[in-house]
């Protein structure tokens, strides 16, 4: 094979590589492509002592090799965000999955139960994205604000409901009641 293969090689194997550490950044790979990375690595260092004559295959490795330095900070930098639990994706999944544990549970609790839980579950993601404690926040803390807070918007509004949701105001997360139209 001559140097031109080479780098051609090369640069597929770095998009294989890019696209299987996206796949495994997203959940479709269970596994890290660890092999595929050593063996673009090797290609990498075929080149470094050579001084290639021509400037354009120079040029084309040379830029290679520095997408692939980028790529493996950036790889670093989401591994490590995962093994901290602090990958968006990651979150992203997690707060799915625990919506479907709780709405299994919630499956079999009256409508009001499932508002405040509901509630609770909107105040504890509010109170995360805040970068705020969540230890000390209980179930029924929230169930005891919201209905002190919904059965004096229900006099205060003489509506026959109330709509409750969660915002987020100066870094602090709030419970907004509106009367239901």
């Amino acid at each position: 094979m001559g140097i031109p293969e080479d780098i051609k090689l090369f640069e597929k194997r770095l998009d294989d590589l890019i696209l299987k550490y996206e796949q495994y950044f997203l959940g479709l790979e269970r596994r890290e492509p660890l092999k595929l990375l050593e063996d673009v690595e090797k290609f990498s260092r075929k080149y470094s002592g050579n001084n290639l004559i021509n400037t354009q295959l120079t040029f084309k490795y040379n830029s290679l090799k520095s997408r692939l330095a980028s790529y493996k900070q950036y790889w670093g930098r989401i591994t490590r965000l995962m093994d901290e639990g602090k990958y968006s994706r990651d979150r992203f999944k997690m707060d799915i999955n625990e919506k479907l544990h709780v709405a299994a549970a919630v499956g079999e609790k009256t409508g009001a139960e499932q508002e405040t839980e509901s509630i609770y579950l909107q105040f504890l993601q509010a109170r995360r994205e805040c970068h705020l404690p969540v230890e000390k926040i209980t179930r029924e803390m929230v169930a005891d604000i919201v209905t002190k807070y919904k059965h004096a918007a229900l006099a205060k509004y003489k509506c026959p409901d109330v709509e409750l949701r969660i915002t987020v105001e100066n870094g602090n997360p709030k419970l907004k009641i509106r009367p239901k139209k």
